[in-house]
């Protein structure tokens, strides 16, 4: 007699296109998982795009980048620049004052505290800019060719199984329902992925790149690192901006004492 195991596979065996079949299941049990991570990061990148061109903080930051570079520049053919190119950001760090101890980043914290102190959280306004910078394009719309293709796979084998007789009447009717609710959610994200992508492009555009050049990804990897350099030399400047008071504190107390000690 055989085993239950034995049995199971015995029955499996009379099964059309088992291997088919389980693949199909395979992609059941998965899909929503796929698809609702899919949506969180397309959603992940309009949020993103969204909120780096609708900061006002962020544009008159760069505004001011803008006025810094030009001042720097006047008397050259570069003083009269009415843009930069997004990657100049990157350099405001590596640009020193004669005394090596302060970068142009570290000035411009330090211009925005004394002028413009409201701007200096601007990064409170790119809530989803880090997450979205860690999504590739390229592998989303991998994802999407394989949810498509899952689904296609899926009408295949229901087409096909109608011709099983009752052994696949079950399966059927499974498959059924999980089409209606599936081909919805692949019409919806497909929607939302058009979306993203004139998003993502015009991302680019609006910081007058050209998105075959400058995409998406390197355009959100270039703020990130700028929102940090600019957190780090913020810090530093009221780190030292503290050092300086403190030292100030110390040599009028370290004067007094010594003027006291002469009148003795």
């Amino acid at each position: 007699m055989l085993g239950r195991c034995e049995q199971f596979f015995l029955e499996l065996m009379k099964v059309p296109r088992v291997e088919s079949k389980l693949r199909v299941f395979s992609f059941r049990i998965t899909f929503s998982t796929q698809v609702n991570e899919l949506r969180t990061n397309l959603n992940a990148i309009n949020d993103a795009s969204r909120e780096v061109k609708e900061s006002l903080k962020l544009r008159q930051i760069m505004q001011t980048i803008l006025t810094l570079g030009n001042a720097l520049n006047q008397g050259t053919a570069r003083g009269s620049a009415v843009g930069f190119r997004l990657d100049s950001l990157l350099k405001l760090s590596d640009t020193r004052a004669r005394n090596n101890k302060m970068t142009l980043m570290h000035y411009l914290c330090k211009l925005l505290a004394e002028k413009m102190p409201e701007l200096l959280d601007f990064d409170k306004d790119l809530i989803h800019l880090e997450a979205a910078s860690k999504i590739q394009l390229k592998l989303v719309a991998e994802e999407m060719q394989a949810v498509s293709k899952g689904l296609e796979k899926v009408e295949q084998e229901l087409t096909a199984s109608e011709n099983d007789g009752d052994i696949s009447v079950g399966f059927r009717m499974a498959l059924r329902g999980f089409l209606h609710t599936a081909e919805a959610d692949v019409r919806s994200l497909t929607s939302l992925y058009s979306e993203v992508g004139r998003n993502a492009d015009s991302l680019s555009q609006y910081f007058g790149e050209d998105p075959a050049r400058c995409p998406f990804e390197q355009v959100t990897s270039i703020l990130v690192v700028f929102v940090n350099m600019f957190k780090k030399s913020r810090e530093e400047n009221a780190r030292n901006a503290e050092a300086e008071k403190k030292k100030i504190v110390k040599e009028a107390s370290k004067e007094r004492s010594n003027t006291v000690t002469k009148r003795d």
